[in-house]
């Protein structure tokens, strides 16, 4: 019997699966990225709203958000946003939430 880890068997994002994040989770780390955007990059700030409207459509749906659009805005943030700033971190936790 193999240990090794075959991560999100139930879906690339881990929606279906019982230990993913939940909808909600995920908007308020949206909107913690986008206040702390705010304080430490005003220029990105559209970055973070975008991510925010995606899983808004997805809340009022029921359907995954757009992974490609929420990809494109936290690699844009990324590229961007300095190595140890909120930003960044909030950033690569939506990234890992995500699967992306």
């Amino acid at each position: 019997m193999s240990t090794y880890n075959f991560g999100h068997v139930n879906g690339s994002a881990g929606f279906g699966d019982i230990n993913g994040p939940d909808l909600e989770t995920l908007m308020d780390v949206a909107d913690r990225l986008t206040a702390t955007l705010h304080a430490e990059y005003p220029e990105l700030v559209d970055q973070g709203e975008s991510i925010q409207h995606e899983l808004g459509l997805s809340a009022e749906d029921g359907l995954p958000p757009n992974r490609g659009r929420i990809r494109s805005a936290l690699e844009n943030i990324a590229i961007r946003a300095a190595a140890g700033t909120g930003s960044l971190t909030f950033t690569q936790h939506l990234t890992h939430a995500l699967g992306l």
